[in-house]
């Protein structure tokens, strides 16, 4: 009803129904179907067992399954026993349910630090004799420039049945990039926290994550230079393990060199293997896992005759 006001009725307003006969109702119908178009599919749901190794893609919020993880064997790692030791204790007592701590593997470029991680998991799922897809822990690579998208990664894996070691390679932040401090609420400081079923392993080149002059260049112009330091290199704590990577000798190059060269069944003279590696290191400019490799696949492919091959290899 109306109200009345100053002795006279006031009447609401009426408002004339739509009519589904209306001219609009067609063009109306091609927005809603082109709107439809538009917007985003939902997530397609995760297989988790589909593989023992994913891909994240933040665009989409995609988990894509490895089949076939590109590894080392572990005991053809040479020159860091000590860090294969201690990540793959780490890890074997994370699969087991127990506590872990997050890992970060910094040094010399070359030394196997993402082989290291992609060996250790392989060995625990080996250890564990499951089928592929049903191991206990799945390796899920994030890009550096995801990271952003780390809180949605762990709510998708959270309550998975599985648990995980998310893999960054090469970590490392720019003088402009915030990244840093959404990887340093994930790892500890988040309301939520990082999920018992979740553990984050990274490889950088910096033991800190951020370049030496980033680091000075807060100390020379912060108004508190201490805190503004302690900011930055404050991720870093967030790792529980730190597995330096250094440069090595020749004795360990020239074992590099022989435990590759077994395991692709190359026969040469240990005199000619060595003295051909050196040769290759000098062209290189340096002496590492990676250098040993390279120089082995050299030689492989260069021996076409098989002369110098083991039968089978």
């Amino acid at each position: 009803m109306g109200a009345i006001r100053n002795g006279q009725k006031e009447t609401s307003p009426v408002i004339a129904p739509i009519s589904t006969d209306s001219a609009l109702l067609p063009l109306l119908t091609r927005i809603a179907d082109a709107l439809d178009r538009l917007a985003p599919p939902p997530p397609a749901p995760i297989d988790f067992q589909a593989a023992d190794a994913f891909v994240w893609h933040a665009e989409g919020d995609r988990l894509s399954p490895v089949p076939e993880v590109s590894k080392v064997d572990i005991g053809l790692l040479q020159g860091v026993q000590r860090q294969r030791d201690i990540l793959l204790e780490n890890t074997r007592r994370f699969a087991q349910g127990l506590p872990a701590n997050n890992a970060l593997l910094w040094g010399a470029r070359g030394m196997g630090k993402s082989s290291l991680v992609k060996s250790v998991h392989a060995a625990v799922n080996e250890a564990a004799g499951a089928a592929p897809g049903h191991g206990p822990l799945a390796l899920v690579e994030i890009h550096r420039e995801d990271i952003p998208s780390l809180p949605r990664l762990l709510a998708a894996v959270r309550d998975s049945g599985r648990r995980f070691v998310l893999f960054c390679d090469d970590l490392s932040f720019t003088n402009d990039d915030a990244h840093y401090k959404s990887l340093k609420a994930v790892l500890e400081g988040g309301v939520e926290g990082r999920p018992a079923n979740v553990v984050f392993y990274a490889t950088s080149n910096r033991r800190h994550l951020m370049p030496r002059d980033m680091i000075d260049n807060e100390r020379s112009t912060a108004i508190n230079p201490s805190e503004a330091v302690e900011e930055k290199v404050s991720l870093s704590d967030r790792f529980g393990l730190w597995l330096g990577f250094h440069n090595c000798d020749q004795d360990t190059y020239f074992a590099m060199v022989d435990g590759y060269a077994a395991a692709l069944g190359l026969t040469l003279p240990s005199e000619e293997l060595h003295a051909r590696a050196v040769e290759w290191a000098v062209t290189r400019g340096n002496r590492s896992g990676r250098v040993a490799w390279q120089f082995i696949q050299d030689i492989a492919g260069q021996d076409t005759t098989g002369q110098h091959l083991k039968p089978g290899a």
